[in-house]
C-alpha cells in the first residue's frame, strides 16, 4: 500500500510538472467519456432500467393481428378480450383500455386533459394503488352507472391544489359531473401521459368483434414463460377463430412483455449510437496513447537511470501505468460533468414530452459505467507506453547524455495508433454522411400536401352538450365561416386525424363489384373524416370530380372521396367517379358510398413508409367529437393563433383549444428522431475527425523535430525545400491511405446494422463513402503539411548542431 500511494504522489508531481500535456489529456479524454456517459445515460433510462411496477418481468401487452394483411398490431375487439380473459390459464388477470381526452370546466379556465378508459383490474395488474381514496368497482365498469373517474397527482396538484377533500366531490369533465374516488401516486401516467382515469364500462352488444381498437395488459402467473403464454394465447385464438369464421378469420394474437414493447422502437438506434460513442472514446484513447509515447521519449533517461538503479521492469511500468489511471480519473470526472450538460442538452433538444416510464439520471449503474471505462481507458491507452519505456536501452540512453532516441519499435506503435484513429474517424464519418443524406432525402419527401402557412389547433366538442351530429356539424360549419372571414385566411377546414400527427383510424373496404372477403383478410383503409375546405386549406390537390359542400348531409345519398392510389389499384386507366364503396365488416351491412372524388395520396402516419389508401367522408355525415382545424394564412401563420382561437371561445367560452402548431411543426416534431440521431452522429464524427487531426498532426511534428538533424543534413547536401515537404507529407498520407483503407473496409461491414435508421440511402451508398474518403483525406493533407512546412524551413547550421 506504501508503495502504491509513492507512485500515486510521485504520479501527480510528474503530471503536475507537464501541465500542457496533462490538461489535453484529460481534455481529450473527458469528451470522449462524457459522451460515452450521455448515451449509456439513455441506454439505462430506456432499455436497461425496469419500468415502474412491482416486478414487471411479469407485465405483457396483448394485440390482435392479421398476418395475411401483413398487420402487427390492429387492436384489440372487446368480446374477443372477454373470451381471452375468461379462457386464459396463462395469466392473473387481463385488463384493457383505450386512451381518451376529455374537456375539463368548472374550475378556471377550460382544460383539455389527455387519459384513459380502463377496465376493472388495471390498475390492480400493475399493483399501482391509489395514495388517496380507492380504485374502481367491477360494478363502477358497467354501461349506465354513476360516472367516477381517478386524478393523476400533478392533476390534482394543479387544478384543485392537492386538496384532499375533493375526493368524493365532482368535477366536470365533457360537461357531465364526475365523481373522484380516488388520486394516484406521483408520476403514474399509464398509459404515457395520462391525467385521469374513467371506466371504460364498454355494452358488449353495442361493441362487436368486428371493432377493433383496445389495447390489453395481462399478469403472468408465477412459473409461467411468456413462451407458454403465446402458446396457449394462440391456441385460443384458433379456438375463436373456429367458433365467429366470419369475423375472426385470419386473426392472431401477439404476445410481447411490456418493457420490449415499449422500448423496442428505440433498442437499435442507442446501441448503435453507443457503438459510435465507443469509437470516438477508441479515438480519444490512440490519442492520448501518443502523447504518451512522446512523453516516454523524453523521460527515456529517468527510466534507464531508474533500470540502473535496480528498478524492475514491472516497477517501471507500473509507475507510469499510475499516471495513466491518474489521468483516466480526472478524465473520468470531468466526463461525468460534461455528462450531466450533454444530458440536459440532448433532454432539451427532444421536441416531444418523453414517456412516464423513461428515467434518466446518474445513477449508480450509470457511475459504475462512468467509473469502470474511465479506469479501463486508463489501463488501455497507457500499456502500450508503459510496456515500451518499461525496458529502456540502457547503453544508447546514457550515453547519448540526455539525447531522445526514438526506436523502431516505439515508431511503429505511434504510426499504428494513428492508422487506427484515421480507421475509425471514417467509420463514424461515413455513418453520419449516410444518416445526413438520409435525412435530407427524408425532408425532401413528398408528403402529399404543402404545411407552408397552414395553422393547425385541435377542438373537442362534450358529447353532452354536444349529443347529436346536428350541434356538433352546426358547430363546426359557423367556426369555418367566422374563421374563413378572417384577415390573413385564404381557406380553412377540420378533419378528425390530422396527418403526421401519430393517429391512425383504420376500417375494412368492400368494392361494389369485387369479391366480398372476411374481416381477416379484406383490405383495411385509412378513414378520415373531414368538412368542406380541408384540401384547399392544407394544400391536398384534387385530381378528379368535386370537393364536399354543405349539400353532402346525412339525408343525402352517401358520398365518399378516395384518394389517388385507391383509384388505381381497383379502376387502372379509368375513371373511379359513380363508382360505389362501403366500409367496415361486410355483416354489418353498412350503407354503400359514391365516390365524387379523387385527391393526391398523403403520407398519413409517417414521412419514410406509404400509408395505406385513404378514404374521405364529410362531417356532416360521420360526425364526431374531436377535430382538428387546418387554417391556410396569407403571411405567418401563427399571427392568427389568437383570431382563430377567440373565434373558438365566441362560440363555446367552455372549450379548450389544444395542439396549437404550425403544420411544418407537426411534419418537424413527426421526424425528430431522425433529426436527433443525425445531429449526434454528425457532432460524434466531428469530435473524432478532430482527434484524429490532431493525432497526426501531432506525429508529423514530433516527427519533424526528431529528425531536425536529418533535415539540415539533407538540405546542407542540396536538397531544395519541395523534397523536404514530399518527405514529410509522404510519410503523413501513407499513414491516412492506410488508414482509409481499413477504414473503408470497416465502415462498409459495419453501415449494414444502420440500414433501419435510413430513408432512400444504401449502407454502401458509394458517393458517400468516396466524399468522406477524400474528405478525411484533405484534412489529414492539412494536418500534414503544417510541420511539414515548418520542416522546410529548418536551417542547417542550426540543425547540424542539434543535440
Amino acid at each position: 500500500m506504501n508503495s502504491l500511494l509513492q507512485d500515486l504522489r510521485y504520479g501527480g508531481r510528474m503530471l503536475r510538472r507537464r501541465p500542457g500535456f496533462t490538461v489535453v489529456a484529460i481534455v481529450t479524454l473527458a469528451l470522449g467519456i462524457g459522451a460515452n456517459t450521455t448515451i449509456f445515460s439513455f441506454v439505462n433510462g430506456i432499455l436497461l432500467r425496469s419500468l415502474p411496477y412491482p416486478q414487471p418481468e411479469r407485465l405483457v401487452l396483448l394485440d390482435e393481428t392479421a398476418p395475411k394483411l401483413g398487420m402487427a398490431s390492429m387492436g384489440v375487439s372487446f368480446p374477443n378480450f372477454l373470451d381471452w380473459r375468461e379462457r386464459n390459464r396463462v395469466f392473473e388477470d387481463i385488463a384493457t383500455y383505450t386512451s381518451s381526452s376529455v374537456s375539463l370546466s368548472g374550475s378556471g379556465e377550460p382544460e383539455q386533459l389527455r387519459g384513459a378508459a380502463i377496465s376493472q383490474g388495471l390498475l390492480e395488474i400493475l399493483r399501482i394503488a391509489p395514495i388517496l381514496g380507492r380504485t374502481f368497482t367491477a360494478e363502477e365498469d358497467r354501461p349506465n352507472q354513476e360516472m367516477v373517474v381517478l386524478l393523476s397527482y400533478g392533476l390534482w396538484q394543479r387544478r384543485f391544489g392537492g386538496d384532499a377533500n375533493r375526493v368524493g366531490q365532482t368535477i366536470t369533465l365533457n360537461a357531465h359531473p364526475f365523481t373522484v374516488i380516488g388520486v394516484m401516486p406521483p408520476d403514474f401516467r399509464f398509459p404515457e401521459q395520462a391525467e385521469y382515469w374513467v371506466p371504460l364500462a364498454l355494452d358488449t352488444k353495442m361493441y362487436t368483434r368486428t371493432d377493433h381498437g383496445l389495447e390489453a395488459v395481462a399478469r403472468l402467473k408465477d412459473g409461467v414463460s411468456l413462451e407458454q403464454a403465446r402458446a396457449e394465447m394462440n391456441d385460443i385464438a384458433g379456438r375463436i377463430e373456429q367458433e365467429n369464421p366470419i369475423t375472426n378469420e385470419g386473426l392472431g394474437v401477439s404476445v410481447t412483455g411490456m418493457h420490449d414493447a415499449l422500448a423496442g422502437d428505440y433498442r437499435q438506434a442507442l446501441l448503435i449510437l453507443l457503438c459510435v460513442v465507443g469509437g470516438v472514446l477508441a479515438v480519444a484513447c490512440a490519442n492520448i496513447a501518443n502523447l504518451m509515447l512522446v512523453r516516454a521519449t523524453t523521460r527515456q533517461k529517468e527510466m534507464a537511470i531508474r533500470a540502473a538503479l535496480g528498478a524492475s521492469r514491472w516497477r517501471i511500468a507500473r509507475q507510469l501505468l499510475t499516471e495513466s489511471v491518474l489521468i483516466g480519473a480526472a478524465g473520468g470526472a470531468l466526463g461525468l460533468l460534461l455528462a450531466v450538460w450533454g444530458l440536459d442538452l440532448l433532454l432539451a433538444a427532444i421536441p416531444i414530452k418523453l414517456p412516464f416510464w423513461m428515467k434518466f439520471g446518474l445513477d449508480l449503474r450509470v457511475l459504475g459505467f462512468t467509473s469502470g471505462v474511465a479506469l479501463l481507458t486508463g489501463l488501455g491507452f497507457g500499456v502500450l507506453p508503459a510496456l515500451q519505456a518499461s525496458k529502456p536501452n540502457l547503453n544508447e540512453t546514457l550515453k547519448e547524455g540526455g539525447r531522445s532516441v526514438l526506436g523502431a519499435g516505439r515508431q511503429r506503435s505511434r504510426n499504428l495508433l494513428v492508422v487506427v484513429e484515421i480507421a475509425l474517424s471514417l467509420v463514424l464519418l461515413v455513418g453520419a454522411g449516410l444518416m445526413m443524406r438520409s435525412f435530407v432525402r427524408l425532408q425532401q419527401v413528398n408528403s402529399g400536401m404543402n404545411p407552408a402557412n397552414v395553422l393547425t389547433l385541435r377542438i373537442n366538442l362534450p358529447s353532452s352538450k354536444y349529443p347529436e351530429g346536428a350541434k356538433r356539424d352546426s358547430y363546426y360549419r359557423q367556426l369555418m365561416e367566422r374563421v374563413r372571414a378572417l384577415p390573413g385566411v385564404q381557406a380553412a377546414g377540420a378533419i378528425r386525424t390530422l396527418p403526421l400527427s401519430g393517429n391512425l383510424w383504420g376500417r375494412s373496404l368492400t368494392v361494389e363489384g369485387f369479391p366480398v372477403l372476411p374481416v381477416g383478410q379484406a383490405q383495411a383503409v385509412q378513414h378520415n373524416v373531414i368538412t368542406p375546405g380541408y384540401f384547399r386549406a392544407l394544400g391536398i390537390p384534387l385530381l378528379e370530380g368535386r370537393d364536399f359542400t354543405d349539400a353532402d348531409t346525412s339525408d343525402t345519398p352517401k358520398v365518399t372521396i378516395i384518394d389517388e392510389r385507391l383509384a388505381r389499384q381497383y379502376w387502372p386507366g379509368e375513371s373511379p367517379l359513380g363508382h360505389r364503396v362501403r366500409f367496415g365488416p361486410p355483416e354489418d351491412n353498412e350503407p354503400w358510398h359514391t365516390i365524387v372524388g379523387v385527391v393526391g395520396a398523403v403520407r398519413h402516419e409517417r414521412l419514410d413508409a406509404e400509408t395505406r389508401q385513404s378514404v374521405y367522408l364529410p362531417h356532416s355525415e360521420v360526425s364526431v367529437t374531436t377535430m382538428t382545424l387546418t387554417v391556410r394564412a396569407t403571411a405567418n401563420p401563427q399571427n392568427l393563433t389568437s383570431a382563430v382561437t377567440g373565434e373558438v371561445r365566441a362560440l363555446d367560452p367552455d372549450l379548450p383549444v389544444t395542439k396549437v402548431m404550425t403544420m411544418q411543426e407537426v411534419i418537424a416534431q413527426s421526424v425528430w428522431q431522425a433529426r436527433l440521431y443525425t445531429i449526434l452522429f454528425g457532432v460524434f464524427a466531428i469530435v473524432a475527425l478532430l482527434l484524429a487531426s490532431v493525432g497526426i498532426y501531432g506525429v508529423m511534428a514530433y516527427t519533424v523535430t526528431i529528425r531536425t538533424h536529418e533535415i539540415g543534413l539533407r538540405v546542407a547536401l542540396g536538397a531544395q525545400s519541395s523534397n523536404v515537404l514530399r518527405l514529410i507529407v509522404g510519410q503523413g498520407m501513407k499513414l491516412a491511405l492506410a488508414g482509409v483503407i481499413v477504414g473503408l473496409a470497416g465502415a462498409f461491414a459495419l453501415t449494414r446494422l444502420m440500414a433501419s435508421l435510413l430513408y432512400g440511402t444504401s449502407p454502401s451508398d458509394p458517393l458517400t463513402f468516396l466524399v468522406i474518403a477524400l474528405l478525411l483525406t484533405g484534412v489529414t493533407l492539412v494536418a500534414c503539411y503544417i510541420p511539414a512546412r515548418r520542416a522546410t524551413r529548418v536551417d542547417p547550421m542550426v540543425a547540424l548542431r542539434y543535440e
